[in-house]
């Protein structure tokens, strides 16, 4: 066995490094349309506040002050509770802030087409506000 890339692999990293790079600017550009359009759909949602990020393509919202609530007698008091009451109710998938060391926040992503972040974040909002 080895714990090495694949010489395929590595060939395919060679070529897209000596490749074209003239996508990349439009590519930067598509992010940060996406990025400021979710942090800024976030922080419209009562309850939650987003920093814009600085790196990479997810956005790291505080979603806290929804802990505490409940849904059908489930609770929610974790950012694990919370991201399971979404994939169930919403049908977004996003990961809990608990497995990145800060229970207080959700992790999602923008690296996926604007029409899917618009979709889901309405599904968020929607299901965020059947809690009580």
């Amino acid at each position: 066995s080895t714990s090495n890339p694949t010489s395929i692999a590595q060939k395919a990293a060679v070529e897209a490094l000596r490749g074209a790079q003239d996508f990349i600017p439009v590519m930067v550009a598509e992010f940060n349309r996406r990025r400021a359009y979710m942090v800024e759909a976030l922080n419209k949602i009562k309850g939650i506040s987003c920093l814009m990020p600085v790196g990479a393509f997810y956005a790291f919202p505080n979603v806290s002050s929804y802990y505490g609530k409940s849904f059908k007698g489930k609770p929610v008091n974790s950012s694990f509770d919370l991201s399971s009451y979404l994939i169930e109710e919403a049908n977004v998938a996003l990961v809990p802030g608990g497995a990145f060391g800060d229970d207080r926040y959700i992790r999602l992503s923008y690296a996926t087409s604007m029409d899917h972040i618009k979709k889901g974040l309405d599904r968020i909002e929607k299901a965020l506000a059947n809690l009580a």
